[in-house]
């Protein structure tokens, strides 16, 4: 886990998969209102984040942040581990 700069832009989300060497795939949601009817609606994205240490695992909540790009559709990276999944 990496000091976070300020001028990047933070994310959290869940992470859906781990099964990548040194890469977690993020699930992050967002509640948008609709411009013409105003109901609230749930928008996600599924973001590819760079995990150095290889230690997060699905399910868990974690913040992204914008860096460099790291491969071709790598350009997040995984900055912390806010809550860890419930291993049942």
């Amino acid at each position: 886990m990496t000091d976070l700069n300020t001028s990047s832009r933070t994310l959290t989300g869940r992470i859906v998969s781990d099964k990548m060497n040194k890469t977690v795939t993020v699930l992050v949601e967002r509640r948008v209102k609709h411009p013409v009817y105003g109901k609230i609606l749930t928008k996600s994205t599924k973001i590819k984040a760079h995990d150095e240490s290889n230690d997060a695992k699905a399910g868990d909540l974690v913040t992204i942040a914008e860096c460099r790009p790291v491969s071709k559709d790598k350009a997040w990276k995984l900055v912390n581990i806010d809550e860890r999944a419930t291993a049942e």
